[in-house]
This record gives C-alpha cells, sequence and structure tokens, in this order.
C-alpha cells in the first residue's frame, strides 16, 4: 500500500482534492486526461465495483483501518493520502462525507447505439443544469428501471462530485452518455425509440395514457427547472405529457416529476 502521510494541503499531488475546480477536474481540452471525484465509502465502493479506475485516494487516518480498510486493500498502488479529520476538512470547498475522497479517471462517452441497444425506457435530460437534481434523477432511474439515460450538452455533468454524492453512486449504475440536443428527435426515431416530452400544453395527454404504456420504446424528456422543454422539442414530440394535479398545483420538480413518470411508464 501506498500510503502518504500529509501535514499541509499543499503537498504535491492533492491538487485534485483541494485546488482545481470541477471543470478543470474534467479537462475539456483533454477529455482522454479527466478525473471525477467520488465521496464516502459507500459511494466509492459502487464505483469500483462499476469498474471504474481510481487515481488517488484521500482518508482520515482513523478510516485507514475503519470505514475505507476494504477500499484501501482494492485500489493497489495508487497514493493513498491520510492526515488528521481537521486537517482534511480544511480542503476548500468541500465537506467531507465519513471522511474519504477518491479521484477517478473519467471515461470516455459511451456510443449512444451502445447505450440504447437493449433499452425498453430511457429518459432524456434537456438542460437540467442543478447538480442534485441530476443526481436525484438518476437515482430514480436506476430504482424505478430506466434502462438508459441520454444527457444534452447543455445539462449538467453527471460526474460532477454532489450529483454523484446525490446519485448514491446511480450514476455507475445507469448508462448514459452525451447527445446532440440538435437532432434529438431523429437520433430517438432512428433508433425506434417513439418520444414523450414532459410539458403542459393544450394537446397534453395524462401519463397513465395506456398508450404510452404499450409503447415498446418509449424515451421520456426532461426539461430545465425554469423554462421547461423548448418549444420545438414539444412540437416534434410523439407524445406530450402531463402528470395529473390537484389542488391548482401546475407542476412538479423535474426530479420529483421523472421518479412519478418512470415509475408510471416502468416497462412490464
Amino acid at each position: 500500500m501506498n500510503i502518504i502521510h500529509i501535514t499541509s494541503l499543499t503537498e504535491p499531488g492533492l491538487e485534485v482534492f483541494s485546488t482545481l475546480t470541477e471543470a478543470q477536474l474534467r479537462n475539456r481540452l483533454e477529455p482522454e486526461k479527466g478525473v471525477f471525484i467520488v465521496e464516502s465509502p459507500k459511494v466509492i465502493r459502487v464505483a469500483l465495483d462499476a469498474g471504474y479506475e481510481p487515481l488517488a485516494l484521500l482518508c482520515e487516518r482513523r478510516h485507514i483501518e475503519g470505514d475505507a480498510e476494504d477500499i484501501v486493500r482494492r485500489v493497489g498502488d495508487i497514493p493513498i493520502y491520510t492526515g488528521e479529520r481537521e486537517l482534511l476538512a480544511s480542503l476548500t470547498g468541500y465537506t467531507l462525507t465519513r471522511g474519504v475522497l477518491c479521484a477517478m479517471r473519467r471515461p470516455q462517452p459511451l456510443p449512444l447505439k451502445e447505450v440504447c441497444k437493449d433499452a425498453r425506457r430511457i429518459v432524456v435530460i434537456d438542460g437540467v443544469v442543478d447538480t442534485t437534481n441530476i443526481g436525484a434523477i438518476f437515482r430514480s432511474a436506476a430504482a424505478l428501471g430506466i434502462d438508459a439515460v441520454l444527457i444534452t450538452k447543455n445539462s449538467c455533468d453527471p460526474l460532477n462530485r454532489r450529483a454523484v454524492r446525490v446519485s448514491m453512486g446511480s450514476v455507475f449504475l445507469v448508462p448514459w452518455t452525451w447527445l446532440d440536443d440538435t437532432r434529438l428527435q431523429v437520433q430517438l426515431a432512428e433508433m425506434g425509440f417513439k418520444s414523450a416530452a414532459m410539458a403542459l400544453t393544450d394537446n397534453s395527454v395524462a401519463l397513465d395514457d395506456e398508450r404510452l404504456k404499450h409503447e415498446p420504446r418509449l424515451a421520456l424528456i426532461m426539461g430545465t427547472e425554469g423554462d421547461g422543454l423548448p418549444e420545438s422539442t414539444i412540437a416534434s414530440a410523439d407524445y406530450v405529457v402531463r402528470i395529473p394535479m390537484a389542488h391548482g398545483v401546475d407542476s412538479l420538480n423535474v426530479a420529483a416529476a421523472s421518479a412519478v413518470a418512470f415509475w408510471e411508464l416502468r416497462a412490464k
């Protein structure tokens, strides 16, 4: 084991945990060198089980032979930085969850057709920028039987540290990839999916409409938190779908709406 005891956050090798921004970790100029951060032993285990490659570990000293003991054994000879809780808690921008962070190599995006090859129910996340919502949508997708997630490039990165944490590692369980939103409907149709845009319009159908449930391949399109889906996306969708509401409430948060839709339209 390559355990490195630290007394300062300025020591070489700690930049990935202490000073690099999410954009720098993602490394847009050289994506093959991209990194992301996973937080807490439970979520790190999910990532390792899914085959993600660890690069470095930052761990409270007491967890080396405690909560993270099995992780330390699994990660091989990568650097394992360790120090006292007070030192690690002073990391800029980080509030440690259970005292363990893992830097992992960002995988290359999967081809769209590979992600959707055997899928019957998928979700398209279009323009959702809140990290908490992204994480919650992934968690619901994993729990409620969604086969794949497609994300437009104007949405939040699912491997953002907070999104990963909120998802409880579900971003590692459901196949996902980026989607060219300018060809959204064409790409879905080419793969045999009918599209269902979640929106409030005069011609929308209720979520429990029997036609939706009998579609062999269905793509649910969820829009941004504020403005919803673009008019062009709604106009070109095969269905426009609403969740029936009570007490004059017009809509749900996108994460809550996704969970309701996933449950109602799950493949049977």
